[in-house]
C-alpha cells in the first residue's frame, strides 16, 4: 500500500533524504552598483516531500525570487539548490530545462494558455515539448479531476478564469512531477475560483504525494497550506505551521520584529 500526505512525512522522516526541496545559503542581487537589491540574502530552508507551503511576505521581500531560483527559472548567484535529491546549478541550460521538464509543474497567476489551442492541448504541451508519449486515458483523468472532462474541446477565450487556472493546474500535474511551484494562482480569482483552485492543490499532496510550494499575499489561501514560511528583506522571518488566516494576519503585521538566517 502506498502512502500519502501526511503519514507518509512521518515515515520517511524530517532528514535531508526526505526533503523535495533544499535550499543552502541562498543569494540572488539583481541590478549592479548603485542599483543592486540583494533579493535574497543567504536563505538556508528544507521542505519535505508531500507537502504543502506557502510563501509569503511583503512586496520586495524576496519571495517570488526564491520560488524563481527554487524551481530553476533563475540561477542563484550563490549557494546551493537541490530539487528531489538533485542539485539545479550543476550543468548546461539544456540540462536544467530538461530536468524542469521532467521533475517540476508551474502555475502562474496570468494562467500562461496559449489561446489557440484547446484544452486538451494546452495540457499536454509540456509532455510534447519534453517529447514524451502522450496518454490520452491519463490525460483525461488529470482533466476529470480538476473538472473539466467535458471541456476538453475549448479554448481559453471560452473559460472562465477559475477554469483557466484548473486547466494550468492540470498542465503542472500531468507530467507527475516531484514539486509544483504556484506564483499568485489565486491573485486574479474570485473568492469561489480561489476556493477550489486550493483545493486542487491541496489534493495534489494529500492524494498524489506531491510537493507544493505557492506564493501568495493572501492569508485565507496561506491558510489551507501544511506550513507558511515568511520573508522579510531577502532572509527568512519565521515559519507558522498548520497555519489559521488570523495567525498569518497577525504574523505579516509583525513581520520585521524577528528576521532570522533560517530554519
Amino acid at each position: 500500500m502506498t502512502m500519502t500526505g501526511v503519514g507518509a512525512r512521518r515515515a520517511r522522516g524530517a532528514g535531508p533524504a526526505a526533503q523535495a526541496l533544499r535550499l543552502v545559503k541562498v543569494t540572488k542581487t539583481h541590478g549592479s552598483d548603485g542599483g543592486a537589491v540583494r533579493a535574497l540574502d543567504g536563505v538556508t530552508l528544507g521542505l519535505e516531500r508531500g507537502t504543502f507551503t506557502a510563501v509569503m511576505g511583503p512586496s520586495g521581500s524576496g519571495k517570488s525570487t526564491l520560488l524563481r531560483c527554487a524551481a530553476g527559472l533563475e540561477r542563484p548567484d550563490a549557494g546551493i539548490v537541490m530539487v528531489d535529491g538533485e542539485e539545479l546549478s550543476g550543468g548546461d541550460e539544456a540540462a536544467l530545462t530538461r530536468f524542469r521538464r521532467e521533475r517540476i509543474g508551474f502555475v502562474f497567476q496570468q494562467y500562461n494558455l496559449l489561446e489557440t489551442l484547446t484544452v486538451a492541448q494546452n495540457t499536454v504541451l509540456p509532455l510534447r515539448l519534453a517529447g514524451r508519449r502522450v496518454d490520452r486515458r491519463r490525460v483525461r483523468e488529470v482533466l476529470d479531476s480538476v473538472g473539466l472532462g467535458d471541456r476538453l474541446g475549448h479554448r481559453p477565450d471560452q473559460l472562465s478564469g477559475g477554469q483557466r487556472q484548473r486547466v494550468a493546474i492540470a498542465r503542472a500535474l500531468v507530467t507527475e512531477p516531484r514539486v509544483v511551484f504556484a506564483d499568485e494562482p489565486t491573485g486574479a480569482l474570485d473568492t469561489r475560483s480561489a476556493r477550489d483552485v486550493l483545493r486542487l492543490l491541496g489534493d495534489a499532496v494529500r492524494v498524489h504525494g506531491r510537493t507544493v510550494v505557492m506564493v501568495t499575499h493572501d492569508p485565507v489561501a496561506a491558510s489551507w497550506a501544511d506550513s507558511v514560511l515568511f520573508l522579510a528583506d531577502g532572509r527568512l522571518a519565521g515559519t507558522l505551521h498548520e497555519p489559521t488566516a488570523d495567525a498569518v494576519a497577525e504574523r505579516l503585521a509583525h513581520l520585521g520584529d524577528d528576521v532570522t538566517a533560517g530554519v
